[in-house]
């Protein structure tokens, strides 16, 4: 419905106009509140018949089902509760912790250089001019049009016979549109908000990139520092095993030892050999691993040396920990502005039922015959202006399926919250049981490598002397060999469990001020005024 008040000083020509026959009205006096008094009826008529018809599309009562949880009411186990309470959270350098500068210049050197933070980095900036684009509809718009239209007028039964038949002339025309939205049940205004907290979302899934970056270049170069001491294990096996082999020669030639032990002791240097291959093709994936996470080529990955690991005081938990999970962890974050966008979009569809008033108009000129240029006369001059109002009547369901979208939407955006909170506890949970059994695993490592190795001192001694045979050295030195691996894998085990922790308390990565509000991770109330239609 578009209402306009029209005025134009164009001079187009026109048919003769026939004289009406003469009317004898009342007195102007008497006539004019008459008059008024049945345009205002007239008008009340109108939005009478339009919020009774308006009535018709009401929202069926769709709603969100699903509730947002209070990260407080989520119970903490024993391995939280019994956490010491007196630290911070970690801090942006959590890996400086390690103590290995080479480890503090790859984790720098991959948040800079990553294509995936480049991607994601690229993310926020789409989501930005997005938020841009969808919050332009809230400010004015002008348009400029202008045509110039060389015209032949036929002469038939529609154009003529008139002043313009089997003529040529000028139809030009130029103007300046405007319009704007007056936004009378936030439409508009909550489709910016919305923008808005999807473009807080990619910022904060940002951060989880970042930090996820972070964590996997950490875990990757614990598993580079075992395999180096791994290797270090097997090639000291490998010396021992050439040490057993030169004394069984030494024995053979002095007439004491037998080929029998010579053959024994050759066995088993093919496949320490072989190990020890493997191991130097494990610290060369490693490397390349390291350099494709820092975005950079397999040459600089090559140029890394052995890593220095090192791991002081273990990390302790923050007081308030669920609470301030809503801050800390990017991809609660994340999830909590998903939820705000959610409702947002619940309110944008809300508002679709109810009439939507613009205010539009234009101003120009315009002319029919003359020269090229005579419509910019001043007496060509036009304008109009109004409200275009537009109100749904019947749209076969189309707002009501909308509706339910949006709130379907809104739920999973909930539900998805929700497990993000409870996988968050969970993680960090998970993390001081396995930080907890590592420092135990830690104490039993070290006695039974103690233990194994002098089992395997007393054998080499007692095969030395002609004690015993081959056989008990040979598994003394396995035992030795499988329990210093067992050594080294609970420490890289202990060094990737604080690791793990710190990425679930948020890597140091907290959100600060930019985290929705309660109030705005729920949909609007309906307006009092038009809670009516809402049947």
């Amino acid at each position: 419905i578009k209402i306009h008040r029209n005025t134009s000083l164009s001079s187009f020509p026109s048919r003769p106009r026939i004289t009406p026959p003469t009317l004898h009205h009342p007195p102007q006096e008497f006539a004019a509140v008459p008059r008024r008094i049945s345009r205002e009826l007239k008008t009340l008529s109108v939005w009478a018949l339009s919020l009774a018809i308006s009535g018709c599309i009401g929202t069926g009562g769709i709603a969100p089902q699903d509730q947002a949880l209070s990260a407080n009411t989520l119970a903490t186990d024993e391995a939280i509760q019994s956490a010491a309470r007196d630290a911070r959270w970690p801090t942006a350098q959590w890996w400086q912790a390690y103590g290995d500068p080479q480890l503090n210049r790859w984790v720098e050197l991959a948040t800079h250089d990553s294509p995936s933070l480049a991607m994601a980095a690229a993310r926020v900036r789409e989501a930005r001019a997005m938020a841009g684009i969808v919050e332009s509809a809230e400010s004015l718009q002008i348009n400029s049009d202008t045509t110039l239209k060389r015209h032949n007028w036929p002469n038939d039964q529609f154009y003529g016979p008139g002043a313009l038949s089997g003529s040529n002339t000028w139809d030009n025309n130029t103007s300046l549109g405007f319009s704007y939205a007056l936004d009378l049940w936030g439409r508009e205004s909550n489709a910016t908000e919305r923008a808005v907290d999807l473009a807080h979302m990619s910022v904060a899934e940002a951060r989880q990139a970042q930090l996820e970056l972070q964590n996997n270049v950490v875990r990757v170069y614990i598993q580079l520092s075992l395999h180096y001491a791994n290797r270090d294990i097997v090639a000291a096996t490998l010396a021992q095993q050439q040490q057993i082999l030169d004394l069984a020669n030494k024995r053979l030639n002095a007439g004491i030892g037998t080929h029998f032990d010579v053959s024994q002791a050759e066995t088993p240097l093919p496949e320490t050999h072989r190990q020890l291959d493997a191991l130097d093709e494990e610290i060369a994936l490693s490397r390349n691993q390291l350099a494709a996470l820092a975005g950079k080529g397999p040459g600089e990955g090559a140029r890394l040396q052995r890593p220095t690991l090192s791991l002081g005081a273990p990390l302790k938990l923050p007081s308030s920990l669920p609470a301030q999970l809503l801050g800390q962890r990017p991809d609660v974050v994340a999830s909590r502005w998903q939820v705000a966008a959610q409702a947002r979009g619940i309110d944008v569809a809300h508002a679709g039922f109810y009439p939507n008033v613009d205010l539009v108009g234009s101003l120009g000129y315009m002319a029919t015959g003359g020269g090229m240029l005579g419509f910019l006369a001043g007496k060509k001059f036009n304008y109009n202006v109004g409200p275009a109002i537009t109100l749904p009547i019947f749209d076969g369901g189309r707002l009501r399926s909308q509706l339910g979208e949006a709130s379907a939407g809104y739920d999973i955006a909930v539900a998805h919250y929700n497990q993000t909170l409870v996988n968050a506890l969970k993680g960090i949970s998970d993390q001081l049981i396995r930080r907890e059994s590592m420092d135990k695993q830690k104490g039993f490592a070290a006695e039974s490598v103690a233990s194994a190795q002098k089992t395997y001192d007393i054998a080499m001694i007692a095969y030395q002397r002609g004690l015993t045979d081959y056989l008990n050295v040979l598994n003394a030195q396995t035992l030795l060999f499988r329990q210093q691996q067992v050594e080294q894998q609970v420490q890289a085990a202990r060094l990737t469990a604080h690791a793990d922790l710190v990425t679930a308390l948020g890597g140091g990565l907290g959100a600060g001020n930019d985290v929705p509000q309660d109030t705005k991770t729920v949909p609007s109330k309906t307006p009092a005024a038009l809670a009516v239609f809402d049947h």
